[in-house]
């Protein structure tokens, strides 16, 4: 069986372009040379990979099957290499984190912010999601490294806790009559509650936490962002779940209160997400020692 990688990358191009000519032609090569790549391929698998016709090659089954691992295998190259250029200078590199809206804006601001101080001739680029969407992107390779709630447990990645956040179900004006009571869960549950719409990690804890007294979670209103869930809950609408540290100037002004339960709610833990076995660019290292400095 033949291990070439030079035969897969010809045989690659002849699917992206569709054709011999411009396959030798994106690989300066020759035509003849291109052909006799192909043919030493079809040959080693004993099998015929392209249909030749006028207009150029299409793939056969048995090509498709070959296609969808060798086009796998050339995107983990180019990953491979731009991490090797981004580890070679970082002033010509990049840096690709993802995580949520509510963690750039509350936590990962100033961090971004003083990298781009040190570092400005670096280009940031933020994916935004929720952690199963930041997971998919780290393994994708669309990032370098997401900042996500835990826990998470996926061999393929690795986690290291940076932080604790405080979740609080949180109220406005309208709601004045419970600032000075303390309700259990199966009472807060009579009023309107406000969650987040998409599958966070926080929607998923909180979920869990009244299912493991015997209720279920049922919100009335879900928004797509935490700044409307703020604005909600301040508005009376509602009462919100939130980040107690993403409403502290809320809380501090009166805009909005906190509802104190009988039980305490667990804090969320965030962490540093990385692919496990897999360098780091030297401007991820770098953004995950400010991380630590400020930790």
């Amino acid at each position: 069986m033949i291990n070439n990688y030079e035969l897969y990358k010809v045989f690659y191009w002849a699917v992206k372009t569709g054709s011999l000519t411009k396959a030798a032609k994106a690989l300066y090569l020759t035509q003849p040379s291109v052909s006799h790549a192909i043919k030493q391929l079809e040959e080693s698998f004993g099998m015929t990979l392209f249909y030749r016709n006028a207009k150029g090659v299409t793939l056969t089954q048995e090509g498709a099957v070959l296609y969808s691992y060798i086009e796998q295998s050339m995107i983990l190259i180019s990953i491979a290499e731009e991490k090797m250029i981004a580890l070679k200078n970082l002033e010509s590199g990049e840096l690709r984190v993802g995580g949520s809206d509510s963690l750039f804006k509350h936590y990962l601001l100033p961090i971004l912010e003083a990298f781009n101080s040190r570092y400005p001739d670096v280009k940031l680029h933020l994916n935004h999601g929720t952690t199963p969407e930041v997971i998919a992107f780290l393994k994708e390779g669309r990032i370098d490294l997401g900042v996500v709630r835990m826990p998470i447990v996926d061999p393929q990645l690795k986690v290291r806790e940076s932080f604790q956040l405080h979740d609080c179900f949180v109220a406005g004006g309208h709601y004045a009559e419970l600032k000075d009571k303390t309700l259990s869960l199966d009472m807060l549950l009579r009023y309107p509650i406000i969650l987040f719409s998409r599958n966070s990690r926080a929607r998923m804890a909180i979920t869990e936490t009244f299912q493991s007294y015997g209720l279920t979670l049922k919100p009335n209103i879900e928004v797509g962002s935490v700044d409307l869930l703020i604005e909600f809950a301040r508005r009376g609408l509602g009462i919100s779940y939130v980040t107690r540290e993403f409403v502290s100037s809320e809380l501090e002004s009166g805009a909005l209160f906190e509802i104190k339960l009988d039980v305490t709610l667990p804090p969320s833990r965030v962490g540093i997400m990385t692919m496990e076995n897999m360098p780091l660019s030297n401007a991820a290292k770098q953004f995950i020692e400010l991380i630590w400095m400020v930790k």
